[in-house]
């Protein structure tokens, strides 16, 4: 099982919260199964939410050190195409 977070507050607009029991009703799932899915499926899938995280992820990853110096990276381009080697 997952680990979860404390209980938190959400409020919905009515027409969302009653498309939500509809589907919890309909799938003999609770309200936060179903909310928590929608979640997951926006983080994974939009792409506000996935470009943001993985905007995220590379500045940690830089922070931490990590990534490569866009002049190396630009440099073994050029090599690459001099070399032929791009074909």
């Amino acid at each position: 099982m997952p680990e979860v977070s404390d209980p938190i507050t959400l409020r919905l607009p009515l027409d969302i919260l009653d498309d939500v029991q509809k589907i919890a009703d309909g799938s003999d799932r609770t309200r936060s199964w179903v909310i928590v899915r929608a979640l997951k499926y926006y983080l994974a899938r939009e792409a506000e939410g996935g470009i943001c995280l993985s905007v995220l992820r590379g500045r940690e990853e830089a922070s931490a050190g990590g990534g490569r110096d866009a002049e190396d990276v630009l440099a073994e381009l050029d090599e690459i195409i001099r070399s032929g080697k791009a074909s």
